[in-house]
């Protein structure tokens, strides 16, 4: 592809939405969300959605063959009005992150939003009394947590050199994002 393929990680409430928001605005790249397309499967209320849905409520992961369909689907439709593609919520395992190189593209870069398990509770906490997410509450973000760090840290491993880790932790989000500019600004051309 020649469009810069960048994947953003980072736990949940680590403020990789609102990167993503600023990336997007600034560079013109497309924003897909692995939450977001589930959601919207789950919204559209298909077999596929209701199937989906049960996993989401237990704070599982959803199956790998059923979020790369998603993502391709998406990449596909939008690649021709868009300057690159973030991938925020994926690869959540290091099989995720081999299928998706072999299978879509190689990703360019990896944003790594680090943040603590105490800061990224209390944001979605609070995130949760007004965003009526099913998912922002106490044990199911507690699940949430474990099941990120456990699943991550391969992914991370695996895709080595290409990870750029940024602290989020109790930082001003334009401080953060020019961290994160600067990232995006180092990688090569594409033709």
């Amino acid at each position: 592809m020649s469009k810069p393929v960048i994947f953003v990680i980072g736990g949940p409430g680590s403020g990789k939405g609102t990167q993503c928001d600023k990336i997007v605005k600034k560079y013109g790249f497309t924003h897909l969300s692995t939450g977001d397309l589930i959601r919207a499967e789950i919204k559209s209320g298909s077999d596929l959605g209701k199937q989906v849905n049960e996993i989401v409520k237990t704070g599982q992961l959803v199956a790998n063959d059923i979020v790369l369909s998603l993502l391709k689907t998406a990449i596909n439709k939008e690649s021709a009005k868009s300057n690159g593609f973030l991938i925020d919520g994926y690869p959540r395992e290091r099989d995720q992150a081999i299928s998706f190189e072999r299978d879509v593209t190689p990703c360019d870069m990896v944003l790594y939003f680090d943040c603590s398990d105490e800061e990224m509770t209390k944001r979605l906490l609070s995130r949760g009394q007004t965003s009526g997410r099913s998912d922002d509450n106490a044990d199911t973000i507690r699940d949430r947590l474990k099941t990120f760090h456990k699943h991550s840290q391969p992914v991370v491993d695996y895709l080595g050199k290409k990870v750029r880790k940024i602290s989020a932790q109790n930082r001003d989000p334009e401080d953060i994002f020019k961290e994160v500019s600067k990232a995006i600004d180092s990688l090569p051309k594409k033709s």
